[in-house]
C-alpha cells in the first residue's frame, strides 16, 4: 500500500475524527515526511522496527536532534502506525518498545518579579501615538502574566468568554481539547475592562477579544511577534510569550498556591507538569527551607 495514501487517510482521521488540533496534525505530517524521505519509504510494507531505529540513531548522531526532537518525532510516528495497525496495513508497530534518550528535566525560564512589573510598566507607558494599540498591547501582556494562557488560548479568546463581573476568563478547547475556567484578579479585570472600553470607541466587532488596529479581524501571530520584538527593544528584557506563562505559574507558587490549583489554572492534565515550575520558584523553596527543625 503507498505509504502517501496511507499517510493522508491518517491526517485526515486524526483532524476531522479525532478532533486533533491543526498544530498536531502538522507536527505529525512533518514527522512523517521527514521519515518517509530520508529512509526513501515508499510502501508501508518496507517500513520496519530496524528501519526507524537506524533513522533515529542518524538524527542524534548525524543531525544533533535533542532528546526532545527525538521523542517528538518518535510520538508522531507511533501514532501513524498504530493506526495503521488497527487499519490492518501493518501487522504491529514498529515504534513500540522502542528505547528513547531520556528527557533532560530542564528549569523553565522565566521572569522576575521586578523584569514582569518592569515589562507591563514599558507596555503601558508605549511611545505609541495610538492609544488603542498601546492598551491593548498591555492587556494582552497583563493577561499573560496574571492569568497564564497559552499564545494560541489568547488569540482565540472570545469576548463572550471574558467575564469581568465574576473575575475569570473562560478557555474554550485549549490544548487536548480541554475547557477550563481561570480566575483572575482584580488589576487584571480592570486592565482589561480599560481596552474593551477602547475597543468599544473603535467599534471592534469581531468575536476574538483582542483585535487588530487596522482591520476588524483578530490579533495575528505575525503582530504578535511584532507586539513581543517591540517590547523587547524597548525593555531590553530578552521574553517570549510562553515565558510569561512560566512567569505566571512561579508567581503563583512564590505567593502560597498550592500545585493542585495551579495546575487546573494551567490546564495540565497531568500534575507532574506543574510540578516542574517548584523547581523554578526559588522563593518556595526557601520558604520550605525555614521548616528544618534545625534552622533556629
Amino acid at each position: 500500500m503507498p505509504i502517501h495514501i496511507l499517510e493522508e487517510n491518517f491526517h485526515s482521521y486524526t483532524l476531522h475524527t479525532r478532533g486533533f488540533s491543526p498544530g498536531t496534525v502538522r507536527r505529525n505530517r512533518n514527522a512523517l515526511q521527514l521519515f518517509i524521505n530520508h529512509c526513501h519509504i515508499s510502501e508501508i510494507e518496507e517500513v520496519s522496527a530496524d528501519i526507524l531505529r537506524r533513522w533515529m540513531f542518524d538524527g542524534r548522531k548525524v543531525r544533533n536532534w535533542s532528546p526532545a526532537t527525538c521523542r517528538t518525532y518518535h510520538k508522531s510516528l507511533k501514532v501513524f502506525f498504530d493506526w495503521c495497525v488497527r487499519e490492518k496495513h501493518l501487522p504491529q508497530n514498529p515504534a513500540a518498545g522502542m528505547e528513547l534518550p531520556k528527557k533532560a528535566q530542564k528549569i523553565p525560564r522565566k521572569l522576575t518579579r521586578q523584569d514582569a512589573s518592569r515589562l507591563l510598566e514599558t507596555a503601558y507607558n508605549s511611545s505609541s501615538p495610538n492609544r488603542f494599540i498601546r492598551i491593548r498591547n498591555h492587556a494582552i501582556l497583563a493577561t499573560f502574566i496574571f492569568a497564564g494562557l497559552r499564545k494560541n488560548e489568547l488569540l482565540k479568546l472570545k469576548f463572550t468568554e471574558v467575564d469581568l463581573a465574576n473575575l475569570a476568563l473562560f478557555i474554550s478547547c485549549g490544548k487536548g481539547a480541554k475547557d477550563r475556567v481561570v480566575p483572575i484578579p482584580a488589576v487584571l479585570a480592570g486592565i482589561l475592562q480599560t481596552y474593551a472600553a477602547e475597543r468599544l470607541k473603535a467599534r471592534k466587532t469581531c468575536p476574538e477579544f483582542f483585535t487588530s488596529w487596522r482591520d476588524n479581524n483578530s490579533v495575528s501571530p505575525t503582530s504578535m511577534r511584532g507586539l513581543v520584538r517591540d517590547l523587547k527593544k524597548a525593555s531590553g528584557i530578552d521574553f517570549y510569550p510562553h515565558m510569561l506563562r512560566h512567569t505566571f505559574a512561579t508567581l503563583m507558587l512564590e505567593g502560597g498556591c498550592d500545585i493542585y490549583s495551579l495546575s487546573k489554572m494551567m490546564g495540565h492534565s497531568d500534575i507532574k507538569t506543574t510540578t516542574i515550575y517548584l523547581a523554578a520558584s526559588v522563593d518556595h523553596l526557601r520558604s520550605e527551607m525555614r521548616k528544618h527543625p534545625l534552622n533556629s
